[in-house]
């Protein structure tokens, strides 16, 4: 299939039964879940980039999405590891055994384009406004349409709290093989200093190895800012690159900074970016895990429920579908509020230098426990025992930090001091 450009002026035939505004992961997955599992459905979806999924690199347990879910991932080229990942902390090296897989953008686009007849994809094309009853876009096309799901970016909110992760990743192409074979998902031996001046961040470099001579370098922080020295990122990348041997040239980069929230009012941060009747998915409707900011696992799951609505219930109206999406967003905020105190422990508990005493805590753990921590599926005894045992923070500021939900999220742009 080839991108389908906006054609200003030209009415459309019959109102559509859905319109995705956004086309990233959540929108993405959205309109295939649609295209699958509802085949009758009228939808189109629409991007203001060229291609879908922007310059991105998304990575997930194999446990991270069920079974009976994971058809939805069928099509997409994957890098996957099942020999397990690796973990490095000062004190603490160990390999879990847990399958790992990663998806690059590019490839997110490539299947999209292929699958989606190209009727339903209108790339490059910038939204003016979305309502209950349709989109209009920049150049003043008006697109009628039953249900409207925004899926656009994420925004910030003075009504949650937390603290910030900031990353930049590149990918070396080794000029002889790297010897990796397996994924480093968190190498904490590197020193803990934030990605500008000299304050101190949890601080821990990303590793995949995408092919014998391709690996990817990924250089993350947990900072109490959005802000990011993309050319520091980049030196330290380089450094980790030669501490290990490895030469060679760059061949693509990605950098972001993503909320990790610790608590706040969800109720008054969805009332800023809601819009009467029209359905809220994606980290802009609240679902990412609070603590590692993933996404993938809630996407899918989302896709494949708003599909299962459509598919039993074509007329569903757009009122109904914003609330059946405002149901699933509260139950996932209420399903998700133990991993907001351990974001509150990490920020506010663990001072700045002392914050990879909490992860190497963490990771010293049993695999099966963390493998339901990241797919945010943690049981009762999973929760008591993260808690228990020697403290990795001084207990007064643990239980300050059970009350008090954190500095609230900066609304102002992120700071990207050179660009990526």
């Amino acid at each position: 299939m080839v991108d389908s450009p906006t054609n200003p002026g030209t009415p459309e035939a019959a109102p559509h039964d859905v319109i995705i505004v956004g086309g990233g992961l959540a929108g993405g997955l959205i309109a295939l879940a649609l295209h699958r599992h509802a085949p009758d459905c009228r939808f189109l979806v629409i991007e203001a980039g060229r291609t879908f999924g922007g310059h991105h690199r998304w990575s997930w347990f194999e446990t991270d999405i069920l079974a009976h879910e994971r058809d939805l991932m069928a099509g997409f080229t994957l890098n996957g590891w099942d020999e397990g990942y690796d973990i490095t902390f000062p004190r603490l090296s160990r390999t879990l055994p847990t399958s790992y897989r990663s998806l690059a953008s590019a490839e997110f686009h490539r299947a999209l384009t292929e699958e989606l007849p190209a009727d339903r994809v209108r790339l490059g094309t910038k939204v003016a406004s979305l309502d209950a009853g349709g989109v209009t876009l920049a150049d003043g096309t008006r697109l009628a349409a039953r249900n409207v799901i925004d899926c656009r970016a994420f925004k910030s909110s003075k009504a949650l709290n937390g603290g910030w992760q900031v990353f930049l990743g590149q990918q070396f192409r080794c000029e002889e093989p790297h010897g990796l074979t397996r994924p480093v998902i968190m190498d904490a031996s590197v020193d803990q200093v934030a990605p500008y001046g000299n304050e101190a961040a949890y601080r821990f470099v990303y590793v995949l190895p995408l092919s014998e001579t391709d690996v990817f370098i990924e250089d993350t922080y947990y900072a109490d800012q959005p802000k990011m020295d993309a050319e520091v990122l980049k030196g330290r990348v380089a450094e980790y690159a030669r501490r290990n041997g490895w030469k060679g040239e760059v061949v693509d980069q990605e950098a972001g900074i993503l909320p990790v929230v610790s608590g706040g009012d969800f109720n008054a941060a969805l009332a800023e970016v809601a819009i009467p009747g029209v359905a809220l998915a994606g980290a802009r409707g609240g679902f990412s895990h609070p603590l590692t900011s993933y996404t993938l696992p809630f996407a899918v799951d989302n896709a494949l429920a708003i599909a299962r609505l459509i598919a039993a219930r074509p007329d569903v109206s757009g009122a109904e579908l914003a609330a059946f999406c405002h149901r699933r967003a509260k139950r996932h905020w209420r399903a998700t509020a133990y991993y907001r105190v351990l974001s509150r422990m990490l920020f506010q508990a663990a001072e700045p230098h002392k914050r990879v005493v909490v992860f190497e805590h963490f990771y010293a753990l049993r695999g099966a426990l963390v493998e339901r921590f990241y797919a945010g599926r943690s049981t009762w005894p999973d929760r008591l025992r993260i808690l228990t045992g020697k403290p990795p923070v001084a207990i007064p500021r643990a239980m300050r930090a059970l009350f008090f939900p954190g500095k609230p999220l900066d609304t102002k742009p992120f700071k990207m001091e050179t660009p990526a």
